[in-house]
C-alpha cells in the first residue's frame, strides 16, 4: 500500500525588520503574516510543514548587534506552544526554526518538531556555524551539540538539517543512517553567493541517501543589511535527486507537493549504498 505525504514549505518576505519597531513588535508581525498561510496548509491538508530559518526574526547575521540576544526564547516555549495549537487543529506535524535561549549565553539556531497531536518530539541545533561573506553567524549561535536526532512523526521518520549545514555530506549521511525518509533544510541564502550550489547539493544528498529533502529559502531584500537578494526558489527534491515541485524566486508561496514514500525502498533496493560503505576506511574523516 502506497505510503502518500502531503507536504508544505513556506517563504515569505517578512513585512518588518530592525527600524520597524521593538524586537517583540517585529516578532510578532512576522508570525501574524505566517498564520495565514499555515492556516491554508492546513486547509489544503497537508501532514507536514516546514517554516523558514529563523522564522519569526528577521536574518539578523549580517550585523552584529548584540540586541538581537533577546530575541531567542526557550524551545519548548511560546513559539512552539502557538504553533502546536495548529499542529493540533489540522493533524499537521510542524518544523518550527528558532533562535533559541538554552540559558544566558547559549543560544542556538534551532528548529523544534511538533507532531500531529501537538506533542512537542524535540529539536535539532545547526551544527555547522558559518562566519564569512556577511553571515556572522558565530556572533549568535553556539554549534550544535545534539548530533542528527531522526524524529517518528505520525507521518514520517524526519531531520532537519539547517541551512550551512547542507554543504557538509557528513551530517546529511548520518540523517540516512538514523532513520529519515524526508530531511528538511530551512535556510537563509541570497543570489551571487552559493545560489548555484542551491539545486545541486541537496538533491546530491537526497540522492546519495535515498530520502525526500524539503529545501526552504527566504525571499526579498532584509533592510537595514542589505546582505542580498533572498531568491526563494524552495523545493522538494526525490530519493533519486530529481527536483520535482519548486516555488518561485520572488514572492510569498506555499509550496504544497504530494509524494510517495515506497519510493525509498524502491531506489535503495537498486543503490546499495548503505550495504556497501566502508566506514572501517574513514577513520580519516573525523580527524581534526
Amino acid at each position: 500500500m502506497p505510503r502518500n505525504i502531503k507536504s508544505g514549505l513556506i517563504q515569505l518576505i517578512i513585512p518588518k525588520s530592525e527600524g520597524d519597531g521593538s524586537i517583540p513588535e517585529i516578532k510578532k508581525a512576522i508570525v501574524e503574516k505566517h498564520l495565514p498561510f499555515i492556516e491554508e496548509a492546513g486547509k489544503q491538508g497537508v501532514q507536514i510543514l516546514c517554516l523558514q530559518e529563523v522564522f519569526n526574526t528577521p536574518y539578523f547575521c549580517p550585523g552584529q548587534d548584540a540586541k538581537w540576544y533577546a530575541s531567542a526564547e526557550s524551545v519548548p516555549g511560546p513559539t512552539t506552544e502557538m504553533m502546536a495549537e495548529y499542529a493540533r487543529k489540522y493533524e499537521m506535524v510542524m518544523v518550527v526554526p528558532v533562535y533559541e535561549k538554552e540559558q544566558a549565553g547559549l543560544l542556538y539556531n534551532t528548529a523544534a518538531v511538533i507532531d500531529a497531536d501537538g506533542t512537542y518530539l524535540g529539536k535539532y541545533r545547526k551544527t555547522h556555524i558559518p562566519h564569512t561573506s556577511g553571515f556572522w553567524e558565530k556572533f549568535f549561535f553556539r554549534p550544535g551539540n545534539l548530533g542528527y536526532p531522526v524524529f517518528e512523526t505520525r507521518y514520517a521518520k524526519i531531520g532537519v538539517y539547517i541551512c550551512y549545514d547542507r554543504h557538509f555530506p557528513e551530517g546529511a549521511r548520518a540523517l540516512g543512517l538514523n532513520g529519515a525518509e524526508i530531511v528538511y533544510n530551512p535556510s537563509a541564502t541570497v543570489a551571487g553567493l552559493s545560489q548555484y550550489l542551491w539545486k545541486l547539493e541537496q538533491p546530491a544528498h537526497a540522492a546519495a541517501n535515498g530520502y525526500f529533502m524539503g529545501c526552504i529559502n527566504r525571499v526579498g531584500t532584509e533592510k537595514p543589511w542589505n546582505l542580498g537578494r533572498f531568491y526563494g526558489s524552495s523545493y522538494f527534491v526525490d530519493p533519486r535527486g530529481s527536483i520535482f515541485a519548486i516555488a518561485s524566486e520572488d514572492r510569498d508561496e506555499l509550496l504544497v507537493a504530494d509524494f510517495d514514500l515506497d519510493l525509498i525502498d524502491e531506489v535503495r533496493s537498486t543503490w546499495q549504498f548503505y550495504r556497501d560503505r566502508r566506514p572501517d576506511a574513514y577513520g580519516d574523516l573525523t580527524a581534526p
